[in-house]
C-alpha cells in the first residue's frame, strides 16, 4: 500500500532500488485508481491526485539522480 501522505526525499534515497520501484508501482497503479474515481464521479478527495503525481516525481527524480551519478555526473560544458 503506499503511502497517505507526502514522500520526502531523503526516506526515497534510504531505499534500496528494489523498494523505490516496488514504492513507484504501487502510486503509479494507485493514481490509475484516483483518475478512473475522478472520472465517474466518486473521488472523495481530490487533492490525493496532485499529492500522487508529486511523489511519483520524486521518486522518479531520485531514480534519475542515481543513474546519473552511477555514469559520473552531468556533464559540463
Amino acid at each position: 500500500m503506499p503511502p497517505k501522505h507526502k514522500v520526502r526525499a531523503r526516506d526515497i534515497r534510504g531505499m534500496s532500488p528494489e523498494e523505490r520501484l516496488k514504492l513507484l508501482r504501487e502510486m503509479q497503479v494507485e493514481l490509475v485508481t484516483l483518475r478512473y474515481k475522478a472520472s465517474v464521479g466518486t473521488l472523495t478527495n481530490p487533492g490525493r491526485l496532485r499529492e500522487v503525481k508529486r511523489n511519483i516525481a520524486r521518486v522518479l527524480t531520485v531514480m534519475k539522480e542515481e543513474v546519473k551519478g552511477a555514469r559520473g555526473g552531468a556533464e559540463q560544458g
